[in-house]
């Protein structure tokens, strides 16, 4: 007698909390997308979430240095045009700031050189804090860190995107449908890559939680690469790594 299936998600912050897409490891052909409010929400969601490949940070450094953590200085020479995609993540202490000067101030006390903090990095703390509280919960069995470009390259023949999701803040339609053309290739249906991402989501929130899934499956089956190949630990003990 076969057991139940073990069920993979791909994650991706979204305006509206998070984006899952979500499926048996076995079929895609059938993928669920759900939004939640709170990454708790998943974490206790059904059917058990074996696996889920989120992009953000996992592993925050007390000291940040050009390049990044390890894991940005592992990607970013992986995808020529697209490197830019690849933020380098500030401090624990900075991430931890609620103020954006004081955010700031933080990330210039623990940087060398020092180096203050974007608004728009700024504004993935809370998910970033979330993720953390999570992790150090317990939860970094089933939690790994991906990134959807690194994970487009994977799948992509480890070639990277020709073309930009975004152009000018603006969604740019031909790098969409290049992005979907793969995700296609590997059994997830037009159809439901066709559709509108679910309000609370945008269109690239909804094709990043979708190519994160695939990630999720090569994963659980052992398939899926860390970068750096030998991860490293922050001081709390959490893994540093972006798998594809």
């Amino acid at each position: 007698m076969m057991g139940a299936p073990r069920w993979i998600a791909g994650v991706d912050g979204c305006p509206a909390g998070w984006i899952a897409v979500m499926a048996p490891e076995n079929d895609l052909s059938r993928p669920q997308v759900r939004i939640v409010p709170a990454l708790a929400d998943l974490m206790t969601a059904e059917p058990r979430l074996d696996v889920l490949a989120v992009d953000m940070p996992m592993g925050l450094p007390e000291l940040t240095r050009p390049g990044g953590r390890g894991p940005e200085s592992a990607v970013r020479p992986l995808l020529g045009e697209r490197q830019s995609s690849v933020f380098s993540i500030p401090s624990r202490r900075a991430v931890y700031a609620q103020e954006y000067r004081q955010a700031c101030a933080e990330a210039l006390e623990t940087s060398e050189p020092p180096r203050k903090v974007s608004k728009q990095a700024f504004y993935l703390f809370p998910k970033i804090r979330e993720l953390d509280a999570l992790l150090l919960a317990g939860e970094e069995a089933r939690l790994f860190e991906v990134h959807p470009e690194v994970a487009f390259w994977r799948l992509n023949g480890e070639a990277a995107m020709r073309l930009p999701k975004k152009i000018k803040g603006r969604v740019n339609p031909d790098g969409m449908a290049e992005r979907r053309d793969v995700l296609r290739r590997f059994g997830l249906p037009g159809n439901f890559l066709e559709q509108p991402a679910p309000r609370g989501a945008a269109a690239d929130d909804f094709l990043d939680a979708s190519v994160n899934l695939l990630i999720a499956g090569r994963i659980l089956r052992g398939e899926a690469r860390p970068f750096p190949v030998e991860p490293g630990r922050d001081a709390r003990g959490l893994r540093m790594a972006i798998w594809a």
